[in-house]
This record gives C-alpha cells, structure tokens and sequence, in this order.
C-alpha cells in the first residue's frame, strides 16, 4: 500500500479501512481462505487449468448446498509451490457454518512438461465435468476468525502414464491427471496486540501481510487507553502501520505516522509489539 503524501488524505484511508472491517465483524462474518500447494514430481511443469473453486454447505446428498467462492480462472504450475510455499486461490469473507466439501473444477488447458522438455496435454474428464471434489472434515468457520483450507496436490500420484502408450504415438494420450489432494483445514489464530502512546492520538492500525505475492491488510483502531488487538491473523511477515486520527496539542509534539516492519505472525500465538510511540 502506498502512502499518500497529503496527510489528509493518508488518514482517510486507513479510516475507511477500519470502518469496512468493523461492519464486517458487527455482522459476525469470518474469512475463508483456501490455498493449493504441491509435493515434488519428476516433471519440469505440471501446470492446472483452474475455472472455479466452489464449497458445499450442505449435506452430500444435498446438490443445492455448493457455493461458488471469488476466483479468477487461471492457470497454475504447482511445481513452483513446494518446500512451504502455497498458492493463494481465495481469501473472502464468509458467513460462519460448517463446510462438507470444496471442488476445484478444471478446463481443458491442463498439461505436463516432461523431463524430456516436451508438452503433454492432461486428459482431465472429472474435473471438467463434475469438478474434483474433496471432503472436509471438521471445517467449521467461527466469527472473526480465519480459517484456511490447505489443499495439498501430490504430483507423483495425480499423473498418470498410460502404460501402452509409446514415442510417436499421440502425445495428447500419454498422461491422465487423477488429482490425488489432500486437505488440511484449520483455524488460523495468530494476532497482534500493543499499546500506542499518547493514547490521545487514537491511531487507525493496519497490518500487512506483505510476505505473500498480493498483500493482506487487517485494520482496527486503538481505543482510549492506546490498547489495540489484531485477532485471526494468518502467519506470515507483517508490516504494522499506525495513522493517528487526531492532532497533537499546540504544547505538545505532533502525533506522526508510524511503520513498523518486520514482524512475525504465527499460529495459536499473539504477538506482542509493546508500546508503539507516535511523537
């Protein structure tokens, strides 16, 4: 996010911000996130035609209960998510309840590079017709949490070589993609906490998630003591950003807007930042 240089304006948006995020949290919603990421295969590129990613909320015998969640179609080689890197697919606000099932339906621009630099289209019928469909167990969303759906692709598994198939035949025939996935689901509960001084300032605070490709930002504000609290955080590298919404006294210093880089976020714990001073 950049920072404007009239200070007017930086401070409308940060208020807004907190503004946005307050509703959200009054109508009791929680965010989903789902991400996709990979364990290793022998292949250069193993890249997916992803359409939709939807999620069911009902019943499995209920084929009304499937929701269609906010995703750009788009192609992904998930060899380049491996060793802890992760995909983000969604990351969107969501009414609180229990999810069944998540299917990721797939298009026909699937394909493999080989070890031998050749292209390889993927035969993929299940995903393009009725979607790969994935049960979830104990995936509850609660409000004002975050909760991750963490879908693990196994390469090694999921392409499969036809065992008839030779050099010179079709290389449309050779591969057949039966997704092997495993989901991992958790509430993610990381936050932040600190104190800000002088309380008078009663900053806006935004923390962003700036060690993903495209940045998170989460924002409240300090209330009259100067205490703030950040909760359902993911983990991840964080900038914090303070933007006082008032002014200083004549008498006294300006109040200044403050970033502080750097800091930690893991999950089940609360990171301290201590006293943030805005003089």
């Amino acid at each position: 996010m950049k920072l404007l240089r009239l200070l007017p304006l930086a401070l409308a948006l940060p208020v807004a911000l907190a503004s946005c995020s307050k509703d959200n949290e009054s109508a009791g919603s929680s965010k989903l996130e789902v991400r996709l990421m990979d364990a290793p295969g022998d292949y250069q590129s193993v890249v997916l035609d992803v359409q939709q990613v939807e999620v069911h909320l009902q019943d499995e015998a209920n084929p009304d209960g499937w929701q269609l969640l906010p995703f750009k179609a788009q192609t992904i080689n998930v060899l380049e998510y491996v060793n802890g890197k992760s995909a983000l697919l969604v990351n969107t606000d969501f009414a609180p309840g229990d999810l069944k099932e998540i299917r990721l339906v797939l298009g026909s621009g699937s394909y493999v590079i080989g070890r031998d630099g050749q292209r390889y289209d993927l035969k993929t019928p299940s995903g393009q017709t009725s979607g790969v469909k994935l049960k979830l167990d104990q995936a509850t969303l609660r409000e004002r949490e975050t909760f991750q759906l963490l879908l693990d692709f196994d390469v090694a598994k999921s392409v499969v070589e036809r065992g008839n198939w030779k050099p010179g035949n079709d290389r449309k025939e050779r591969y057949l993609l039966k997704p092997v996935v495993r989901v991992v689901a958790q509430a993610i509960k990381g936050g932040l906490r600190g104190t800000v001084a002088p309380a008078a300032a009663l900053p806006q605070v935004l923390a962003i998630r700036s060690s993903i490709t495209v940045p998170d930002t989460f924002s409240t504000a300090a209330d009259a003591s100067g205490a703030y609290q950040l909760s359902g955080l993911p983990s991840g590298t964080y900038k914090v950003q303070f933007f006082p919404s008032t002014t200083a006294p004549a008498n006294q210093p300006a109040y200044k807007v403050v970033t502080r880089t750097g800091i930690t976020v893991t999950n089940e714990q609360v990171t301290d930042l201590g006293q943030t001073s805005l003089n």
